[in-house]
Order: C-alpha cells, then sequence, then structure tokens
C-alpha cells in the first residue's frame, strides 16, 4: 500500500448536492459538517462539481440499451475503409482509460508495474479483436481517476474507458456506453468492529467515495446527513478509513471487496442499495466503434470469455454474464 501524506486540519462547510437520479426528487442535505485530516487529492465536495450530473425529471431513457453489434464483425487486422476502427490500427495502438487502484478491477501489480485486473481483460479482449492474436502487444493503458473519465473521452486522451463506470442517462455528452458488461452494486465498507451495517447508519457519518463516481450522488440522496468526503482515489478512502478520518466507504460492492481483501480488520456490510451496471464508455460520435466494441462483448458472453475472465479475477462461481440490450 502507497504511503500518502496527510494534509492539515482542514474545517470546511459541505453544501447541498444536486446531482440526482431521473425522475427522483432531491432529499435535504445537511446543512454543515466538517472534514478531518485526509490525503492529498481528498477534498471537501462542492456543490454538483463531483461528475454526477442534474438529470430532468421528464428524462426516461434506458441506460442499459446501446447499440447492436454489426451483423458481420471484421476480420482483426482489417477495418473497414475510414472507420475509427482502421484509425485505431493504423496508429497501431488502442489506448484505454483504467483505473490504477481498483483491486481484481484494475491496479497495479506489484511486481510488474503493470495495471491489471477484470477490466483491464476485457479491454483486451477489444484489442485482440481490432489486432489479431498479439493484440496485447497494441494495448495501452492509461491511468486515469475517476474523475477524469469522460474528460479523457471528450479531450480524446483514450480511445475507450474500462473504469467500473455505471451506465446512465445523465452522464455528459460526448459519452457513449457499451452494453452492460458488469452488475455491481453499491454497498458499505467498514472496520469490523464498527456498528455501521445498514445505509441507515451512515446518517451522520463521515463517508468517503471517490470524486466523479455516481456513488456520492447516491448516497447523498439516501442518507443525507452523511458527511460526505471526496477522494481522487479509492485507495486514499482505504487509507482515510484506517487512519480513522472516515467511517466508512460507500461505492460499487466490486471495488469494495477489492479494498477489503487488502486489510482483514474491514469488511463489506448492508444489502445493495443502489444498482450499478457497468459499461465502457467511448465517444458518441464513434458509432462504428461502439457498434464493434458491443460486438466483442456478444462474443465474449457467448463464447464462454465472460466466464473465464470472471473465474480468473472475481470469487465465487462465475455468475452469467448481463444480457445485452440494444437500443435499435
Amino acid at each position: 500500500m502507497r504511503v500518502i501524506r496527510l494534509a492539515a486540519l482542514t474545517v470546511a462547510v459541505l453544501l447541498p448536492l444536486t446531482g440526482c437520479a431521473a425522475g427522483e426528487s432531491q432529499a435535504p442535505v445537511a446543512k454543515a459538517s466538517y472534514i478531518e485530516p485526509r490525503p492529498e487529492g481528498a477534498s471537501a465536495l462542492p456543490p454538483a462539481s463531483a461528475g454526477a450530473p442534474t438529470a430532468s425529471p421528464a428524462q426516461t431513457c434506458n441506460p442499459l440499451a446501446s447499440l447492436r453489434p454489426p451483423s458481420v464483425m471484421p476480420t482483426p487486422g482489417h477495418m473497414p475503409a475510414g472507420s475509427t476502427m482502421q484509425k485505431i490500427v493504423e496508429r497501431g495502438r488502442l489506448v484505454v482509460g483504467a483505473d490504477q487502484s481498483i483491486n481484481l478491477f484494475s491496479s497495479r501489480d506489484p511486481a510488474t508495474g503493470q495495471i491489471v485486473g477484470f477490466d483491464v481483460d476485457v479491454a483486451r479482449e477489444v484489442a485482440r479483436a481490432l489486432f489479431g492474436a498479439d493484440g496485447d502487444e497494441h494495448l495501452q493503458i492509461t491511468a486515469i481517476a475517476s474523475e477524469e473519465r469522460f474528460p479523457a473521452i471528450q479531450n480524446k486522451r483514450v480511445d475507450l474507458v474500462a473504469h467500473t463506470t455505471t451506465s446512465t442517462c445523465e452522464r455528459p455528452e460526448p459519452a457513449a456506453f457499451s452494453t452492460d458488461y458488469y452488475d455491481a452494486g453499491q454497498r458499505i465498507l467498514t472496520s469490523r468492529n464498527s456498528n455501521i451495517m445498514t445505509v441507515r447508519d451512515l446518517d451522520n457519518r463521515r463517508v468517503c467515495a471517490a470524486g466523479g463516481t455516481t456513488s456520492i450522488a447516491t448516497i447523498a440522496r439516501v442518507a443525507p446527513t452523511a458527511q460526505i468526503i471526496a477522494a481522487k482515489y479509492w485507495t486514499d478512502c482505504l487509507v482515510m478509513l484506517q487512519q480513522d478520518q472516515a467511517e466508512a466507504i460507500t461505492t460499487d460492492d466490486t471495488i469494495l471487496y477489492g479494498l477489503a481483501a487488502q486489510d482483514p480488520a474491514l469488511h463489506v456490510v448492508g444489502e445493495q442499495f443502489s444498482p450499478e451496471p457497468y459499461g465502457l464508455v467511448m465517444e458518441r460520435s464513434a458509432m462504428d466503434f461502439v457498434r464493434f466494441v458491443n460486438g466483442v462483448l456478444a462474443r465474449m458472453r457467448a463464447d464462454g470469455t465472460w466466464q473465464k475472465l470472471y473465474t480468473k479475477w472475481l470469487p465465487g462461481p462465475a455468475p452469467k454474464p448481463p444480457v445485452a440490450q440494444y437500443s435499435d
């Protein structure tokens, strides 16, 4: 675990959060709270700055529906002329944005320094579909924080984001999601000697989550008096919990299991209180690439690759992969 220098004591006021899910009213938020010392990169959350955009109550959509794959997938190394895929192949690499601190999904292997995990291997399947059997050699993983996922797409820093990203209707332009490739759910990580057992126990508690995630908007809605601390990386939240600067971490159970695996004094508690279906993120204008990636995911579901990756990285028997939903 990396050592993080702690900042000086900071006192702050948490202002009301404005992010809410489509069709839901906003819950009241505590007027004031304080923040304990925190690792560099952690910050008090200002209004609506954590990347959880405000949804229109009238907005309705199916966040899991994506573009249908092509009827015939291109042969690796031979992409359609002028396509987004051809441009990637001509460049010689697929650039993928991933976290570097989510154990089991995308974290640095201390032995090799490489970012590895379930998300990375899903992205590797896309690289192989583009370049062939040697696709590994053409895969470039770029470490990005949660709050950088959508700017990285907008600024064309990456071609694809594989970063435990929940598919929602409120994500900002120009993002487009693939079909659902993993079903997670938001839960709580806390100390084994804590009396926090359910989401109701988080009111008036110091709760850490990564900035730029749906986890912050959700906890503000379901535990409106929680004292929310936004950190840059989930490992920053882990250090804060270990040093009693936070009393709990809340996010997708997949991320929490990876954190708990690093410290036996911690455990995941409570039922899932928010579904978190993951999608790969691409640029909305690259519709051909969205269809191509959905074709890769469809093949992975059909030929057993998805189950093999699950068994490789995640605990317990592999479930059936999420069923794809299409918008056309």
